[in-house]
């Protein structure tokens, strides 16, 4: 098929065309020289060859005739999704569950390590279908009904080394993740406290280069005692490693460093495209700094009553009630009615 063609998904969703040609085009495939696969061909997303090859004809179509209006809702956790508590409201989780039943998609998007997003994902009942999780702000992105990453991404373990030694010297703590959890060179009072607010463990470490098997997907520098700190090592970061690196707050403590371009924004442009969903119908709600490339990226982006007055600038759409009083089931109910 040439490049410039439409393939029968594009023309299926537009409503150029009906359901039966896409017999057609496989008999066509099937007695043509093409190099691409079949579910190329027809421009299929991997979930929709999924239930075509396990299910039925009648299955596939059912389930692209639902995509046609399709939402996918990415959803910041701590201070959107959950209350200061880190509970999910009763009207939040109905709200959630409502649009799932409805087949729209659900993607909760975190600077968290992957286990402790699994964690929460499994304590919120989003662990099927439709549910994903966009973790380390970008770095992976993790189907939660096949339990598998589809994507992933991490930093040289030669630039892990040099920004763990600038942190030492800054005398700022840093941490880098395993598929274990977390691995440190030091302990400290603000890891303790970041364990256990995030149900993880630490492993400590002479060198966490050597222990490291791949290219971790970020680091944190972290210090609960100072802001100040930990804004002066921002500083640091974003001039030593311009070109290099991305660095974001995640909230006062918590200084986000990732490989350069890895964001939420990124992480929902590639989701609605592995989906096939369109970016006009993506929802994005959010209240931190590390929250604005998503904000800026969905079709809409709602930023709650609580969120930073950045956001709040960027924002389709300021929530009346904030995390503490189902904000997000106000945005569902406003755009996925």
């Amino acid at each position: 098929m040439a490049a410039s063609e439409k393939t029968f998904r594009e023309r299926y969703m537009a409503g150029e065309t009906d359901f039966d040609e896409i017999f057609d085009l496989t008999e066509k495939w099937g007695f043509s020289d093409e190099t691409c696969t079949l579910r190329e061909y027809l421009g299929l997303t991997e979930q929709e060859e999924d239930i075509w090859v396990t299910t039925s004809d009648e299955d596939l179509e059912d389930f692209m005739e639902k995509e046609k209006t399709r939402w996918v809702f990415f959803t910041d956790l701590d201070g959107t999704l959950l209350d200061d508590d880190k509970n999910i409201s009763d009207e939040n989780r109905a709200e959630i569950e409502r649009i799932l039943a409805d087949g729209h998609a659900v993607v909760l998007c975190t600077g968290r390590a992957l286990p402790s997003a699994i964690q929460q994902a499994k304590r919120l009942g989003l662990l099927g279908r439709s549910c994903y999780l966009i973790c380390y702000n970008g770095a992976q992105i993790y189907d939660a009904e096949r339990r598998c990453l589809i994507y992933k991404t991490g930093i040289p373990l030669t630039t892990v080394r040099k920004v763990f030694d600038d942190a030492h010297n800054h005398g700022i703590n840093v941490q880098t993740y395993s598929e274990q959890g977390v691995l440190a060179e030091k302990d400290s009072s603000s890891l303790q406290k970041y364990l256990v607010l995030q149900s993880l463990t630490a492993k400590i470490v002479p060198d966490v280069c050597k222990t490291l098997k791949e290219d971790p997907p970020k680091i944190l520098a972290l210090d609960f005692d100072s802001h100040d700190n930990v804004e002066s090592f921002r500083e640091y970061m974003t001039q030593a490693y311009d070109g290099e690196l991305d660095c974001y707050l995640s909230n006062p403590y918590y200084l986000e460093i990732v490989p350069l371009g890895i964001n939420k924004g990124n992480a929902v442009r590639f989701l609605c495209g592995h989906l096939g969903i369109p970016i006009s119908r993506s929802l994005a709600a959010g209240d931190a700094e590390n929250d604005l490339s998503m904000i800026l990226a969905a079709g809409t982006g709602a930023v709650m009553a609580n969120g930073e007055p950045l956001l709040k600038e960027n924002a389709d759409y300021i929530t009346t009630a904030d995390n503490n009083h189902s904000g997000v089931s106000e945005i569902l109910r406003k755009f996925i009615p």
